[in-house]
């Protein structure tokens, strides 16, 4: 009977123990579910606030390509001396973005990004009087301290996103800001050659106003999660990073030098139009080119902001829209080698690869901000934008050495780049069919 009763006992004990269990798991549920709904969306400010980032980046970059003309005439320049003015800026970015990235990961995102704006725009306003002043020296030097200061700006909103968004929040918040860089890139041509009819040197003078604008976004609309783990030091910290790359090197490396590729080919482009567009037969200048700058750059940010709204943590559906993007791109500029005497033609290929560009970037974007924890985020995000500044960099004053050859040689090498991005992307990137939610 003892032994019944204990037994009796026991099993009540551990119903009891496992219903006060199953309340407490239920109420931890349910605050877990409210933290990550908090932490999962944003309101409309907040992703306002995130794409006002990289916009700015951009239009501190692409607002200064339909003036690389008028440039080079008013200060007596060649063409490879108005290409550095991009280049420049995005090798001193690419160099500085991995310690941007270390920082961030070390204190907050917003002690980066917030004096990386201050920075930004206060050279913006001294690259503006270098070029009042004609004094190309002092225009390259502010330009170098603008990419500094540009180093901690969109790569480390991207970090800032996977710290904030979860699973197909972040997806869609990283389609949003692929989508911003690429409206800034469609805005800018337009708006650089409306200030350069005030006076030439303008748009220098314009961006600043609107690091201001982002700078204010950032501290009042954007509330960053604390990060509650102790900093790591340096040698264990980029011990993690080397173990990472080890790990997963097979995949990321590869999706690196895709995104670095993709943008080489698509700064290329547009330094190439902004030169042809301005020659016999075309003769376009002013508004209207960037208005013709822009269509391309228009299909890439539509195609983007869908694509990360759409792909979600489909790993699959990731996949296919990074080899059809890349297959689009491939058979495009291949067309382009024969088809680029007709403009129309010729902007419609253009446009074709946009949309490519626009199905392969949000899907990387995705993966690698997802690939890692919060604590090494800010540097492998760093690196994969440290590579595309460096693609952006080397954009425009290859692509005007390889017009000095010829057209068609042009177009050979950036078909056979995106075919090679293709074969590299087919064979290395495989994601699951389900990818895990942010970490």
């Amino acid at each position: 009977m003892n032994k019944v009763a204990t037994s009796n006992t026991r099993t009540k004990n551990r119903f009891s123990d496992h219903a006060s269990n199953g309340s407490n798991n239920t109420s931890n549920n349910k605050s877990n579910s409210k933290s990550k709904d908090k932490s999962s969306k944003g309101s409309i400010w907040e992703y306002i606030a995130l794409a006002t980032i990289p916009l700015v980046l951009v239009l501190g970059n692409s607002m200064l390509v339909p003036i690389l003309p008028d440039l080079q005439e008013k200060m007596g320049i060649s063409r490879f001396q108005s290409s550095l003015v991009i280049t420049l800026f995005s090798i001193a970015a690419g160099v500085i973005i991995p310690v941007s990235g270390y920082l961030s990961d070390r204190f907050t995102r917003k002690s980066v990004i917030i004096p990386s704006l201050i920075v930004y725009g206060a050279a913006g306003v001294l690259a503006g009087f270098g070029a009042v002043w004609h004094s190309y020296p002092t225009l390259i030097i502010a330009r170098a301290i603008q990419g500094l200061g540009a180093a901690g700006t969109a790569p480390i909103a991207m970090a800032l996103v996977g710290d904030l968004y979860k699973g197909g929040d972040a997806s869609k918040a990283l389609g949003l800001i692929e989508a911003s860089n690429g409206a800034g890139k469609v805005v800018s041509p337009i708006l650089g050659s409306l200030l350069a009819i005030i006076v030439w040197f303008a748009p220098f003078f314009a961006f600043p106003i609107f690091c201001v604008l982002a700078l204010l976004a950032v501290i009042f609309m954007i509330k960053e999660p604390p990060n509650e783990k102790k900093a790591e030091p340096l040698g264990t910290y980029l011990k993690q990073i080397r173990d990472i790359l080890r790990e997963k090197g097979r995949w990321l490396i590869p999706a690196f030098f895709a995104g670095s590729i993709t943008l080489f080919i698509l700064f290329g482009v547009l330094f190439y139009l902004s030169q042809i567009l301005e020659e016999k037969p075309y003769s376009i200048e002013g508004v209207r080119k960037g208005l013709v700058l822009a269509v391309p750059l228009l299909c890439m940010v539509i195609t983007s902001y869908t694509t990360g709204a759409k792909i979600k943590q489909n790993g699959t559906l990731m996949r296919w829209l990074m080899n059809i993007g890349l297959i689009l791109m491939t058979v495009s500029l291949t067309l382009a080698i024969f088809l680029n005497t007709n403009l129309y033609v010729f902007i419609g290929l253009l446009s074709l690869s946009g949309i490519g560009t626009g199905l392969l970037l949000p899907c990387l974007n995705t993966m690698i901000t997802g690939s890692v924890e919060r604590d090494q985020r800010g540097m492998i995000t760093s690196l994969y934008n440290s590579l595309r500044f460096i693609g952006v960099a080397f954009g425009p004053p290859l692509f005007g050495w390889l017009m000095n050859m010829s057209h068609k040689t042009l177009f050979i090498t950036v078909a056979s780049m995106a075919l090679l991005m293709l074969a590299l992307v087919f064979f290395c990137i495989k994601p699951n069919e389900e990818l895990k939610g942010n970490a």
